[in-house]
Formats: C-alpha cells, structure tokens, sequence
C-alpha cells in the first residue's frame, strides 16, 4: 500500500510541477487506508489478479489467487509464489510442488480439489530474495479475508516464512512445528516447507508425522 501511495503522490508532484508550482505544503501519506475487499472468493480472486499495491507487481508474470475449493476443511499457506509457479502459472509446479501434491493425496488422502492452496504474498519476490515486510503488508488483507470466507478447520503452514507472517509469531520454527496453533476462529499447523524437504530428505519422517496428526483431526 505504502508503494502505490507513494506513487500516485509521485504522480501529482510531477503534474504540479508541470504547472508551474515550485513549492506546496508536506504531504502526509494516510497509512490507515483500507481496502475494502468483496466477500466472494471469485471477486477476490480477480482483485488480487490485478493488484499493484507493491512493487512486486512490477516483475511478476502474474498474482497467484489461489486455487481449491471454496469450502475445504484445509488451508495451505505458502510463504510467496515460487520461479516455478511465476513461469507456468500454474499451483503444485516444480519439484517442490510435486511433493506437495504427494503430500495431499498419499499421506493425508484428499485430492488437490478437497483442499485450498495460497500463498501468504501472491507474487514471486525479486530475485528469489524474501519478501518484505512491506510487501507481505500489502498481500495480508487478501489472504486473512480468504480465511474468513473458507473458514477452514486447519491452516497448514508451510514452512516457518508462512507460519511467522501468518501469525506473527517469532518463537523457533522447530518449537512450533507440528504444533495445532490457535488462529482466531480456526488453527495453524506449521510443517516443514516441500522444498525444504528435498534438500533435507532426512526429515521427511517428521513430516510424515505431523501430516498424520493432521489428517487425526479431520
């Protein structure tokens, strides 16, 4: 939001230079403006696919809104869109999604249909950096309001990017993991991120449990 707004003032300096001023009175930016977003996953879906609030926008090849169904008991929550899901445009893209997939349908039997997958930022970082705080401000309205209107049992984190963004929790991600988190009116699981998996292999073990315990509370 900062970014946008600092660009439509941008905007107007320029225009109000062109009209000769040479001097007005500091601006100050409201940073309590809100957005005020529909509640239907379609028309939410088509205004995060047009969404300039950060900067991201600016080398994205598209927002991911998101993709599932409306009325899944789970919730996965990336932390950000990948390379991979930017270039195909496509969920579940990669290696990494790959596994996520095998996830969802060997360990915890559903089908990617049965469940919602989004990211807490919806578009690639630069440079395969984190996103910023900023950034990550801009996208939170939109994925806090997904929540509201699936209302999942479960949020599955993915990863500690995920869980920390979502619940603003900076405890160590290992002393969370597999925890079942109170989240206003649903819970937060944080696992292991997929593609933390495939440079750990080692680990998979723990996820194996944890996405057990999951599906132990369906």
């Amino acid at each position: 939001m900062k970014s946008y707004q600092n660009l439509i003032i941008l905007q107007n300096l320029y225009r109000m230079k062109a009209l000769g001023f040479e001097y007005i009175e500091p601006v100050v930016v409201n940073q309590k403006t809100s957005l005020h977003l529909p509640d239907a996953l379609p028309q939410l879906h088509q205004m995060i696919s047009q969404c300039h609030l950060c900067d991201l926008s600016k080398s994205r090849r598209q927002s991911m809104t998101g993709i599932g169904n409306p009325n899944a008991r789970i919730m996965l929550v990336d932390g950000h869109v990948s390379m991979a899901e930017d270039e195909s445009g496509t969920y579940y893209a990669g290696r990494s999604g790959a596994s996520l997939q095998k996830m969802v349908e060997n360990v915890l039997g559903l089908s990617c249909d049965d469940i919602y997958l989004t990211h807490a930022v919806k578009c690639k970082p630069f440079a395969s950096q984190q996103p910023s705080p900023s950034e990550w401000n801009s996208c939170k309205p939109y994925v806090l309001k997904q929540i509201d209107i699936i209302k999942p049992e479960i949020i599955v984190a993915l990863g500690p990017d995920a869980y920390t963004m979502l619940s603003g929790d900076e405890t160590p991600f290992e002393q969370v993991r597999g925890q079942r988190i109170k989240f206003a009116d649903t819970y937060i699981i944080p696992i292991y991120h997929p593609q933390f998996l495939l440079r750990n292999p080692s680990l998979k073990k723990e996820t194996l449990f944890d996405l057990n315990t999951i599906k132990g509370y369906l």
